[in-house]
């Protein structure tokens, strides 16, 4: 499968000459099966999920959004999104089930995109849009498998992902707060066993680097984790690699070349995210 980075800045978009190598753009993956022309699931509707269209070549989008949590960020480009919003496309949004029976996810949705804050509501979208909550488990998507868990982050309940082709699988946190549940072993977080599950052998564990040990207050982690949490971690999983994303949105991208310099002696290998790169498993 194919992983496209189309959004890997955190919290706000970061626009300006001083962020173009790393972008500024806000979460957003499109994964494309083995064989298949276009993404089938993204994971986030940031800012970057505007980018995906270009990705289906004038054709919509067909396939399934999975959303983290409901935070700004991962959900601020979902109506900007010109090749899901469009007659002929049809849309799946699945989001962490917030309780309420039917309607429920949509409604929750609606929250942060609906007047007043918004003009449209996320029924207004053209095409044919469903909307659904999820719990922790397996959800099968065509060729791909998406196993969801539950994870700490501040502010509302969050999902950690998991895809899966049957023969590679990438690990997905962007926002992961174990410090919530404790120091754990460095002072950086617990490692959980929602976190070790997802990223369990996974061949790419995407993981929230929002802070780096030498900024990280454990009393004030804004729901976040460190750099060197997401490498231990993939070291007790046996994770093969470490993409780090979710950068903070003040993070220059001289700032980050000396962050990735700084950890090129890690014990599993170590990428930083920029938008538009494409991975191929």
């Amino acid at each position: 499968m194919r992983i496209t980075l189309c959004g890997t800045r955190g919290s706000t978009p970061a626009p300006g000459q001083d962020f173009v190598r790393y972008g500024g753009h806000t979460s957003c993956l499109a994964i494309t099966a083995d064989g298949a022309a276009a993404p089938e699931l993204l994971l986030d509707a940031g800012t970057g999920i505007r980018t995906v269209t270009r990705l289906l070549a004038g054709a919509p989008f067909r396939g399934t959004i999975a959303l983290t949590h409901l935070h700004w960020d991962h959900t601020q480009g979902l109506p900007f999104f010109a090749g899901a919003d469009r007659n002929d496309a049809r849309v799946r949004l699945l989001l962490p089930a917030p309780g309420g029976g039917a309607g429920a996810a949509e409604a929750a949705l609606a929250q942060a995109m609906s007047p007043p804050s918004f003009p449209i509501t996320p029924g207004e979208l053209r095409g044919a849009w469903t909307f659904g909550g999820l719990e922790p488990g397996l959800v099968p998507i065509g060729q791909l498998t998406l196993l969801a868990r539950e994870i700490p982050h501040k502010g509302g309940r969050t999902f950690g992902y998991r895809v899966s082709d049957g023969h590679s699988a990438i690990a997905y946190l962007p926002d992961h707060d174990p410090a919530d549940l404790g120091p754990g072993p460095d002072g950086l977080g617990v490692y959980h066993d929602a976190a070790l599950d997802l990223a369990d052998g996974a061949d790419l564990l995407c993981h929230d680097s929002f802070w780096y040990a030498e900024d990280f207050d454990p009393a004030r982690t804004l729901g976040h984790a460190a750099a060197e949490y997401a490498i231990g971690l993939a070291a007790a999983a046996s994770a093969r690699r470490v993409l780090l994303l979710h950068h903070r949105p003040d993070r220059t991208d001289t700032e980050l070349d000396k962050l990735a310099a700084g950890l090129q002696d890690s014990p599993v290998p170590v990428t930083l995210a920029a938008d538009g790169v494409e991975i191929g498993l």
